[in-house]
């Protein structure tokens, strides 16, 4: 079992320890210390990163008999540098900027379940600390009023700047405390004390002063499970949510040349001139089809099975339908369409009037030319065939049945 100084000293930054054992069987370089600063994945705090005797460490987790087991990337090491080997004093560093960062939040998360729970006694299910930002997961959704309270709250707990202390009890011992969720771990617990505010069994690391997480700002809010997940940002990371958002409305008023406030209006007023204009759009790309239907209509070959129209266009798949329909509202007519680019785009049409099925049309192409499509005998479409406009055209013809 590894002595874990994270537990009583989470502002530990660099230790000395010996190797108890190395493990180099598996694709990674392992080594367990008979004591540790790093903390391992658990609880939903992630793992510490730092050195160990020079060598980076990229993951640490437990095992099941109590040992901490340090990843070390010893691939990066210079075949000149021995590796370290069972029995070696070595000194551990890790880093302090990550390390912080995840008391910060975990800290934060403590207080903000806490305020969750005191003003409306909605509890914490689950949480995780990510990457960039750290999320809870509440039993039940709270409204918007209710979550900026909870904010404030939290808030006014950082800025009254609380102690918070580690002690160690028994499980019988914290059955009679006042723990703000009830612990399934037997022995020794290790209870995070955010003075006259929050008492929890936690294992992770956690900042000597509610102060020290800065700021706790709520993010995104969504339904999770028959709850709500609240996305939240601490101390370091808020400040750089809050950069984010800065540059970005900064941006939007320069290109706006609206004033900060006045974002969210200029924003709908220019999706609102854009529904104009695609109306307006759709209302011409409907009359050009009408006329150049016509056109197409009347250089049409007729076949067994109908007026056989071919043409192949600059346009995609949405024009080649538009103009397609625009030909078959008339009688007697079949409509096979191509884009002039490769892969090619191939969409056939029939009118109401005529047999001819176009989804067997595009099976056989996509049979000999490859791609995919599919549709129904009026309308049907094809992506991504690997055959010239003409050569399409020609299957057609033969699909269509002779030319009078």
């Amino acid at each position: 079992m590894t002595d874990r100084l994270y537990y009583a000293d989470p502002y530990c930054r660099e230790f000395d320890a010996t190797i108890r054992l190395v493990d180099d069987s598996e694709d990674r370089f392992l080594v367990a210390l008979d004591r540790t600063a790093f903390y391992p994945t658990s609880g939903g705090q992630p793992f510490d990163t730092g050195t160990i005797a020079g060598i980076r460490v990229v993951d640490v987790f437990d095992r099941d008999d109590g040992t901490v087991v340090h990843a070390l990337d010893a691939r990066g090491q210079s075949s000149l540098r021995r590796l370290p080997e069972a029995g070696d004093a070595v000194r551990g560093a890790i880093d302090w900027h990550r390390r912080f960062d995840h008391m910060q939040q975990h800290t934060g998360q403590h207080v903000l379940s806490a305020a969750c729970d005191r003003l409306y006694g909605v509890r914490t299910v689950s949480f995780h600390l990510g990457a960039a930002s750290s999320t809870i997961d509440l039993a039940r959704e709270l409204s918007r009023q209710e979550l900026a309270a909870v904010e404030g709250e939290a808030n006014r707990i950082v800025w009254e700047d609380h102690p918070v202390s580690i002690r160690f009890v028994s499980a019988e011992d914290a059955a009679a405390l006042p723990l703000r969720k009830e612990s399934a771990r037997e022995g020794m617990l290790r209870l995070i004390d955010i003075d006259s505010y929050d008492l929890s069994a936690c294992g992770g690391t956690h900042v000597a002063s509610t102060g020290s997480i800065g700021l706790i700002a709520s993010g995104a809010v969504e339904r999770f499970k028959g709850g709500q997940r609240i996305e939240f940002f601490c101390g370091g990371r808020a400040l750089a949510r809050f950069g984010a958002l800065r540059d970005t409305i900064g941006a939007a008023v320069r290109q706006l040349s609206v004033l900060p406030d006045e974002v969210p209006g200029a924003i709908e007023r220019l999706q609102a001139d854009a529904r104009d204009r695609q109306r307006t759009v759709t209302t011409l790309e409907h009359e050009l089809a009408r006329f150049r239907a016509g056109e197409l209509a009347a250089h049409a070959e007729v076949t067994a099975a109908g007026r056989l129209v071919t043409a192949a266009l600059d346009a995609a798949a949405q024009g080649l339908k538009s103009l397609a329909s625009a030909i078959v509202s008339r009688p007697g007519h079949i409509v096979v369409l191509a884009s002039t680019s490769r892969p090619t785009l191939v969409v056939a049409a029939r009118s109401q009037d005529v047999s001819f099925a176009a989804n067997q049309l595009i099976a056989a192409l996509t049979a000999r030319f490859g791609g995919r499509g599919g549709g129904k005998p009026d309308l049907a479409q094809a992506g991504g065939l690997d055959a010239t406009a003409e050569a399409i055209f020609e299957i057609a013809r033969v699909q269509a049945g002779p030319t009078s």
